[in-house]
This record gives structure tokens, sequence and C-alpha cells, in this order.
């Protein structure tokens, strides 16, 4: 963990006593979700949080029960076990200690390198798509309903179905958590709007009885978890049965992890190590594992609540971590009175701020083809779910990626008078002394652009006006060569060779020209590479028969280049 200025202290305190007030009913709640008994929710927060708060790189990112895992753990124990059982329990556990396993065998080969692959566009999209799939599931539980269907939009028409079945009490109680949250960010974002909200429903509905006219969360057990192993009978075939989940579990904490660490850590300017938070998640899940609950993932709900409330360093979790404890210990009893419509209220304002719809307007305005990248996430997320959504986001960025590198943007250079060097699109020819043209492939070169080298290559040379007579690649921007690219190389040399033009390449990268495994430099030849730009046209001009105009003095900045032997 990083350290912690003191002036964060307070901060850190009340985001963390707010984030254990909203998270503690909504991980109980995906016990149900997970079919493991309600206090396993409350360890989902104690050892597992403190643990990647401690080893993990992200100063933002909360680890906990998720939605997402939980569904993918009911659905893998279908047929294994009993729902609510010891050993359904003991399973979910071995669960989490093999998605453990894969997270620290990702960290040994170094996958963390994947979260470089979510752009800030599909973050916004994505993050987007998860409030309105997370504010449209309160709806229900705002209104009092029983609600029911699977999925963001069968949820919703469930809702439209029981519309005359509303709770006015429960309305009432989420309308007024609603005007305390809200009313306390106009004041100022510093008041903790909602843990006030929450602890008043509580202090109200013991008194008032609101149990009668609601529903509230009930009677919930104490008591510390027993660390230990899952008492299961292991055996090859029960690790075959399970590796399917696991694997599944894994690639959703991935990318879900990921994906939120990336997204706060742009909002704030910050760097991150995903390697690093991979062993962080990879400790959680063991803490998970050993202390008799299932598995967790980087939510971005509780990043969210964390945010909201003014917390910028993993001190947040840790003391929430710590305020669980407590309640485990001495304050299950009040627990139990808090009507289920708050929960349902704090949470439907924590999905709104997850919406960026300021963000989605900017890469509208921006970048139109980037802004359907986005829309395509967000309703991936909110139609299909969270995970399918995370590995699209991933491979609308590998494809946007791909596009990218595949068509580059590349140029010709010219001289100017100043000395520096003036770039023009390929389209125009230019040349940097008659019969000399330098061209700069702006990509690395692989198997996807390597036919757009051989046609602008070819269309430069039929086209040039006087004629070549060398052709300068300047390799600047080339970080690598695949064998496709090369043997597309070879074939220009040979196709100039037949038409008398020397190819010569110019400021390659030394990591490129050390690693170079193409013999690039047999086939060029050794006095084919040069250090610059400026030796180039020093060693073009000392050509005889030089054209008259080619000759001219060389521009300042270039008269002490030579030529690299």
């Amino acid at each position: 963990m990083r350290p912690i200025k003191a002036s964060q202290v307070p901060g850190e305190i009340v985001a963390g006593v707010t984030l254990a007030a909203l998270a503690i009913p909504e991980v109980m709640g995906y016990t149900k979700i997970a079919g493991t008994p309600v206090i396993t929710g409350l360890y989902t927060m104690l050892i597992p949080t403190a643990l990647f708060a401690v080893f993990g790189s992200s100063r933002h990112l909360v680890v906990g029960a998720d939605s997402a895992t939980a569904a993918i753990l009911a659905a893998g124990l279908v047929g294994l076990a009993a729902t609510g059982t010891g050993e359904y329990l003991a399973l979910a556990g071995v669960l989490a200690l093999m998605a453990a396993g894969f997270l620290v065998l990702a960290r040994l080969i170094g996958l963390g390198f994947m979260a470089d692959f979510l752009s800030r566009t599909v973050l916004i999209g994505f993050l987007t798509g998860v409030g309105l799939q997370v504010a449209l599931g309160q709806i229900s539980g705002m209104l009092g309903l029983a609600g029911g269907g699977q999925g963001t939009l069968a949820k919703v028409w469930s809702d439209l179905q029981q519309i005359e079945q509303v709770n006015v009490h429960a309305l009432a109680i989420a309308l007024a958590v609603l005007v305390v949250v809200v009313g306390a960010k106009l004041i100022s974002r510093r008041i903790p709007g909602a843990l006030i909200a929450a602890v008043g429903a509580i202090v109200l509905s013991w008194k008032l009885d609101l149990g009668q006219y609601v529903h509230v969360l009930g009677a919930v057990p104490s008591g510390l978890p027993q660390i230990g192993l899952p008492r299961v009978q292991w055996s090859w075939d029960l690790i075959q049965d399970l590796v399917p989940t696991a694997f599944a579990m894994f690639v959703v904490i991935l990318a879900q992890s990921a994906a939120t660490s990336r997204a706060y850590a742009a909002r704030y300017n910050e760097r991150f190590s995903e390697n690093t938070d991979l062993l962080g998640l990879g400790l959680a899940n063991i803490g998970a594992g050993l202390s008799g609950t299932f598995v967790v993932n980087g939510s971005p709900t509780k990043t969210q609540m964390v945010d909201s409330a003014g917390g910028r360093t993993q001190l947040s979790l840790l003391v929430a971590a710590a305020v669980v404890l407590v309640v485990l210990l001495f304050l299950t009893a009040p627990l139990a009175y808090m009507p289920e419509a708050v929960l349902a209220a704090v949470v439907f304002l924590i999905g709104l701020d997850l919406i960026d719809l300021r963000g989605m307007r900017s890469v509208f305005v921006e970048r139109r083809s980037e802004f359907w990248v986005a829309l395509i996430t967000t309703a991936m997320v909110v139609l299909v779910g969270v995970e399918q959504g995370i590995l699209l986001a991933i491979v609308l960025s590998l494809i946007d990626h791909t596009r990218r590198g595949y068509r580059p943007k590349n140029v010709v250079l010219l001289p100017a008078a100043t000395g520096a060097w003036q770039a023009q699109p390929v389209a125009m020819g230019g040349q940097a002394l008659p019969g000399l043209l330098i061209y700069r492939f702006t990509h690395s070169m692989y198997y996807a652009n390597a036919q757009q080298l051989s046609e602008e290559i070819t269309t430069l040379v039929n086209n040039a006006a006087p004629p070549l007579r060398w052709l300068c690649l300047d390799a600047s921007a080339i970080d690598d060569v695949d064998f496709s690219a090369a043997e597309t190389l070879r074939s220009i040399v040979a196709i100039l060779r037949e038409k008398g033009i020397r190819l010569v390449v110019a400021q390659v990268l030394p990591d490129v020209s050390a690693s170079s495994r193409h013999q690039l430099g047999r086939l060029f030849g050794a006095d084919a590479f040069f250090d610059t730009l400026g030796d180039v046209l020093a060693a073009y001009r000392r050509l005889p028969d030089t054209h008259p105009a080619a000759a001219a003095p060389l521009p300042a900045e270039d008269q002490t280049r030579v030529p690299r032997p």
C-alpha cells in the first residue's frame, strides 16, 4: 500500500465507514445469488478486502463480493451440491482458491498487460453500462416490489407488470434517502449523506417498527470466520469439474478489475500496476477460500461508493474491514432493522454516478467512430451482462488498435529552409532532393500492413519525377518487423534493384537493429544504414553525377553529419 498523507486520514476514515455501511447489506444480497449463507457476505469484506488493500496497486479499486462472479459460482455448482449446504459452501471455497491460482499464474507470466488494451473510450462505455444496469436493477427495491426476471430488460419489464403493487412506505423511505443523500452532496461532497441516511433509517425502523410495513434485512448471525482449507473430498475428477467455472471467474475478475482500476486511474491521472493488482486479487481470493466465503472481485459499484465519499487510498478499505469486524462481533442485531428500500435507493444513486454522459458526449463530438464503440459496450453490459460487456470492450479495443495499425498514416519527408524536416502526405510524393525520396513508415511492420507498405512504395517509385536513384526508409517509428513484413521488404528490394534504385534505411531503433532475425542487414548491405536523415542527404550529395540541385550546401545542422561506416 502506498504512503498516505496525514491530511488524508480523516477523509479515508469517513469513506471507509461509508463503504461499510452501504456495502454490508449489498454483499448480503450477493449471497442469495451465490447460494451461500448470509454471513458469508460479511466475510468477503473482512480478510479478502484487507489483503488487497495491503498488496494491491490501485489506490481506488475495492475488492469484495460481486454479482457477476456470484452468478457464475451458482451456475457452476449446479448438480454438484445442494444450495446452502456445508458441501456447497466448501466447493465455493475451492473455486475461490482455484481462481486465485489462475490469478497468481497470470501475474507470474505477466498477463496484466491485457488491461492496456482497454481504451478510455471503452472504459467510459463500460462504466456507463454498469451504472445503467445497477440503477435499473434497484427500481423494484425502491418501490417495494417483488421484482424478478433475469437481465436488466427482464427486470424492468417485471417491475412494470407489478407497478400496481407499489409499497408506498418503501417508496417514501427511498425518496427520503434520495433527498438526504442528494441534499448532502449539494451542501458539501464531504458530508457522508448515505451514511447519515442509513443510520437514520435503522433508528427509525427500530423505533417505529417499520418491519411490519416494509421488508427489512432480518436477523444476521454474528461471529468470525473459521480459517482453514475447505472440507471436501479432493480428487482429480472434482478439479476437472471445477476448472471451467474457476477459469470463467478468473477471466471476469481480470477484465472487470483491470477495467475499473484503469478507469479510476485515468480519472485522477494516476499510475497503477496491473500485475501487482493480479497478485493482490490472487491473495484476496486465497483469503476468501480459507475464511469460509466465496470468490471476490474488483467491484465498480463499491469503488464508486468510496470515490463518492471522498476516499482516495486503500486506507478506506482497511477502515471498512475494521468496521465489518466490529459489526460481526457486536452489531449484527441493529443491522437487522435496515429497510431494504434504503439500500436500493443508495445503490440507485451510485449507479447514476457511474453513468458518464459528459464523457460519452465528449467522445461523440471528438471521435464519432469511437463513440459507437463506447455505445456498443454500454449496450452489451445492459442487455447481456457485465462480463460479456468487458470481454467485448477488450475485443473492440483490439480491433480499434488493429485498425489504426492496419492503415497507418505514412508520410514523405522534405527538408525545410530552417533545417527541420517537414512531413507531407504520401500522395504528394515530394522528393527531399532530386532523385532522393524519404519515406517514413509510422507503425510497426507486420503482416496486416505489409501490403500497404508495398503499394505505397510502388506508387511513389512509379510516379517519381525525376526518376529515383535512392529511396530512404525512415525507420524511426518502426519498433518491430515480423516475418511477413520482412518478406515484403525482400520483394521491394528486388523490385527496386531491377529499376536501378537503391533502398537505404535511416534512424533504425537500437533494439530493432540488435534483434533483427530476418538478416535485413545482409539484404540491404552494411552501408545502407544511416544514423540520421542528415547523413543520408550528405551521402547522396557525394554520389557521382549528382543532379546540380542536389549538390547545394547542406543545411547548417547537417554539415557535421557523416554517414555511418
